[in-house]
């Protein structure tokens, strides 16, 4: 990965977390003799590594307030089989090329094989989770898998919403609609429910481990703060994304450039240029909006993203975003107050900056 100096150590913790959690991941996926038929195309985007972040804030969520990491450990391999088997779905439903730099599953392996590859992995993420009861006791347990159940439901509406949006052609859209898609489609499976399960399971005096960097008080998140920190970080992650998608290198980024405007995704760049572009422009834009995905040509993708430059509508995202990150900023000190100075804590608070400067 191509990284700044200033986001470099964050990337190494990064890594560092996800190998701890696609390690355990994998375990889930190759223990139980499954045939190689759903094995090989499963464990393919995990072989391909990825950013790893949201199970990295469930190991480091759970440091940072005085748990023990290996307590958490199932929960994040959980939310890393649940997130692969999301991006499996989501490049069928977007008919995607490329992810992570190659070619998506239902390319690879055909569409059938992929649903089904997502399945199974949705599947071993139940018994990641079942696996919790015998680490953290029924009672916990019950607790974390409320947290997934709630997740879960809000992740699936929110695709819905998106999807929803795109069937039914809508234009008269703002920045707080698309605010409440993400906190639904994004926030919750990337930031909030690893941050909220890691706590709970720092939660369980059980799991405290001798540490030189905390006292003996056990630091107590304030859910509140929690769940600001969690929403900000989430969408700062997410109108990142959106922009790399129109601006970053396809090699760094992973994806097929402009693919967002292929499929008509209602992202904050497009609400903003509905927003401020001419008569004529808007014309032009619900005209291209009506058309089928497979109609948008990349000449079409690229007349909008210049529309986009041209009305200020990248520079206005970028702003947003990093107006967000200094909100996360902010919820971040109010969330981990209780939380002593620790590498871990550390690590939590360098994401902030890193959701708007990463280049992948």
């Amino acid at each position: 990965m191509t990284t700044t100096d200033a986001t470099e150590p964050v990337v190494e913790e990064l890594e560092r977390y996800g190998r701890l959690a696609r390690e355990a991941a994998l375990s889930y996926l190759e223990a139980d003799g499954l045939s190689p038929y759903l094995v090989a195309p499963a464990v393919d985007y995990l072989a391909r590594g990825g950013k790893a972040l949201r199970p990295a804030l469930c190991l480091a969520a759970c440091e940072a307030f005085g748990g023990d990491p290996a307590r958490a450990l199932p929960s994040a391999a959980a939310i890393e089989l649940l997130h692969t088997a999301f991006l499996v779905h989501d490049d069928v439903e977007d008919d995607s090329d490329l992810r992570r730099g190659e070619p998506t599953l239902h390319r690879r392996y055909g569409r059938a094989a992929a649903m089904n590859a997502g399945d199974g992995l949705a599947v071993m993420a139940l018994g990641a989770l079942r696996g919790n009861e015998r680490l953290l006791g029924p009672a916990l347990a019950a607790r974390v898998w409320a947290e997934f159940d709630f997740m879960a439901r809000q992740t699936v509406e929110g695709q819905a919403l998106e999807l929803g949006w795109q069937r039914d052609g809508l234009t008269d859209l703002g920045p707080d609609d698309y605010l409440e898609l993400i906190m639904k489609k994004t926030c919750w499976y990337t930031t909030l429910l690893p941050l909220r399960v890691g706590a709970l399971v720092a939660s369980s005096g059980a799991s405290k481990p001798a540490n030189p960097f905390r006292g003996s008080a056990s630091p107590t998140p304030d859910p509140e703060a929690l769940l600001r920190f969690g929403f900000f970080l989430g969408a700062a992650f997410q109108i990142r994304d959106d922009l790399l998608n129109l601006t970053g290198a396809e090699a760094l980024y992973g994806k097929e450039r402009l693919g967002d405007l292929r499929e008509g995704k209602r992202t904050l760049m497009l609400i903003h240029l509905l927003a401020v572009a001419g008569d004529e422009d808007r014309r032009r834009l619900r005209r291209w909006l009506e058309l089928p995905p497979q109609a948008r040509t990349s000449g079409i993708r690229e007349e909008v993203l210049a529309m986009m430059e041209a009305h200020g509508s990248l520079a206005f995202a970028d702003e947003f975003a990093r107006g967000i990150a200094r909100s996360a900023a902010v919820a971040f000190d109010e969330a981990f107050a209780d939380a002593p100075d620790s590498p871990s804590r550390r690590f939590v608070a360098d994401l902030v900056p890193y959701m708007v400067d990463r280049d992948r």
